[in-house]
C-alpha cells in the first residue's frame, strides 16, 4: 500500500463488511461476470479515500479490492445501483398492492 493512502486506510480499517455478498453469491451479477470474459490493463487515479475504502472492505472478507473495485464499476456502468433496485422494488410492490386493493373495492353496489 502506498503512503499517500496509509491515512486514509487507517479511518476505514475497522469497517464491519462481514454480511457483504460476493458476487457468485449474487446472481445477477455472477451472470455478468461470467459474460464478461476479457480484461484491460489501464491506469487511472482514484482518490485516496475511494482506494482507502475498498482495501478496507477486501481486508475484512479476504478479497482482491481491484476485483471488487471492476465489480462496482459494471454495476454501475449497467445502472445497477442499490438504491435504483430498491426503488424499482418497491414500485413493483406498491403497484402490485394497489392493483390487488383497487380490484377489491371496486364491486358493484348491491341493488335494492
Amino acid at each position: 500500500m502506498r503512503s499517500s493512502s496509509d491515512r486514509v486506510f487507517k479511518k476505514f480499517k475497522d469497517l464491519d463488511f462481514t454480511d457483504a455478498k460476493s458476487v457468485a453469491e449474487t446472481p445477477h451479477l455472477a451472470k455478468l461476470q461470467a459474460q464478461s470474459g476479457q480484461k484491460t490493463r489501464i491506469t487511472m487515479r482514484i482518490d485516496n479515500e475511494v482506494l482507502a475504502v475498498f482495501k478496507a472492505r477486501a481486508a475484512k472478507v479476504g478479497g482482491n479490492y481491484q476485483t471488487m473495485m471492476n465489480d462496482a464499476l459494471r454495476q454501475f456502468a449497467h445502472g445497477l445501483t442499490l438504491s435504483d433496485m430498491v426503488r424499482k422494488a418497491v414500485r413493483e410492490g406498491l403497484h402490485r398492492y394497489l392493483t390487488k386493493d383497487v380490484t377489491r373495492t371496486t364491486r358493484k353496489p348491491a341493488s335494492g
